[in-house]
């Protein structure tokens, strides 16, 4: 007999649980795309925008997933030959860096591997030995969905200053914008880019290019761009349908109208941060206790450097695979798989926290998770659901 019959819980690190407010917004005719109330409903959509990344520059809207915003923040400011170095803290830093050699950038990887953020001293030296600014651009990714590693953007800006170069800094933030707290202007991110797909609650899709005039400035002597990729007229079109480089995205921006609303003029963005990181928090003590009696480890030992967004978990030989199967057979709940990179994958599963989810989705998710281990056998502390109760109550 399987208990999974009902609505489906999606745990993994996106695409997220879009609300239905969001998909309800999106349920309508199709509008003119040349004038009226979708034209000035995008008009609003540009502050909040801006507002979720904490930021007074510009941003740039594609209809396009992550990928395509990397690529939209690589060919407006490089040129081939360009010396970029990366910073990876997993599977998509990596992934970054592929795309920018094969942009025709030349690319210098530094891998911090698959559970450790980045050390600042290997940037500070590698900077140091690029005497003569051959780096044009830092690419950096603050939470990687592969690892849950949460890297200090604001520290790498730090060191940026501190060596005196004049690199942009890139900022990958697809998988925790709305999620974990990220000051664009304040850290001094030159590149932000993310998607609608995770904390911005709205369905794949859209994808958003933040910068700075500094950003700006390099695409002057870009080599790279095309017109589609082009971020010019994104940002001050002409009329409406250069926003997007032909027709919009027009449901999509219903649905992120929505969510913004949500986000934005609603819970409020300091509120929405506080969420995720009790949640998170709510997650790492049952873990914890977890692993006092069991196999069962978070992928990033040290706290303030896991994300609020998505954790990446070692439950021990072949149990992340059989979690996640009973989990989707018996419990309703579907868990992330582990990505390329890591040592025995079988081992390791996802989960999601991110956008539209609540204390009752979370703890649900942890409940169903004690009850596996206890209906396969492994080993694991008893109480590890009552510590995440805790958190949730005191947080109350």
């Amino acid at each position: 007999m399987s208990l999974s019959n009902g609505r489906h819980y999606l745990a993994i690190p996106g695409p997220s649980v879009m609300p239905d407010r969001v998909l309800q917004a999106m349920h309508r005719a199709a509008p003119n795309i040349y004038r009226g109330a979708l034209v000035d409903m995008v008009a609003g959509i540009v502050p909040d925008l801006k507002t979720v990344a904490q930021t007074k520059h510009h941003v740039a809207m594609y209809i396009c997933n992550g990928h395509g915003a990397w690529e939209a923040a690589l060919v407006n400011t490089l040129s081939r030959g360009d010396k970029v170095l990366v910073l990876a803290t997993g599977r998509f830093g990596i992934g970054w860096g592929e795309m920018a050699r094969d942009l025709g950038a030349d690319c210098e990887v530094l891998d911090f591997g698959m559970h450790a953020d980045i050390d600042m001293a290997r940037v500070t030296e590698a900077l140091a030995a690029d005497t003569e600014h051959r780096i044009k651009a830092v690419l950096a990714v603050q939470v990687d969905t592969a690892t849950s590693v949460k890297n200090n953007i604001m520290g790498l800006r730090g060191v940026l200053d501190t060596a005196g170069h004049p690199a942009l800094l890139f900022s990958d933030n697809i998988a925790c914008l709305g999620c974990d707290e990220f000051h664009m202007d304040a850290w001094g991110v030159d590149v932000m880019v993310t998607g609608s797909q995770k904390g911005l609650m709205t369905p794949p899709g859209m994808a958003f290019v933040y910068f700075n005039a500094k950003a700006d400035a390099a695409r002057e002597r870009a080599n790279m761009v095309t017109p589609y990729w082009d971020w010019r007229p994104r940002i001050d079109p002409e009329y409406f349908y250069r926003y997007f480089c032909g027709t919009a995205p027009t449901h999509h921006l219903y649905g992120l109208r929505t969510s913004l609303d949500m986000i934005v003029h609603e819970e409020g963005l300091p509120q929405v941060w506080r969420r995720h990181s009790v949640l998170a928090e709510a997650i790492w003590s049952a873990l914890e206790v977890w692993g006092q009696a069991g196999p069962v480890r978070p992928n990033v030992a040290e706290r303030d450097k896991r994300s609020h967004a998505v954790t990446l978990v070692n439950f021990g030989p072949g149990n992340g695979l059989r979690l996640r199967e009973w989990m989707e057979a018996n419990y309703g709940v579907t868990l992330g798989v582990p990505l390329d990179g890591l040592e025995a994958p079988d081992d390791y599963l996802r989960i999601g926290h991110m956008g539209h989810v609540n204390a009752h989705m979370v703890l649900g998710v942890l409940a169903g998770l004690q009850a596996g281990m206890a209906a396969l056998q492994i080993p694991h502390g008893p109480t590890g659901l009552e510590a995440a109760m805790k958190v949730v109550a005191e947080a109350g």
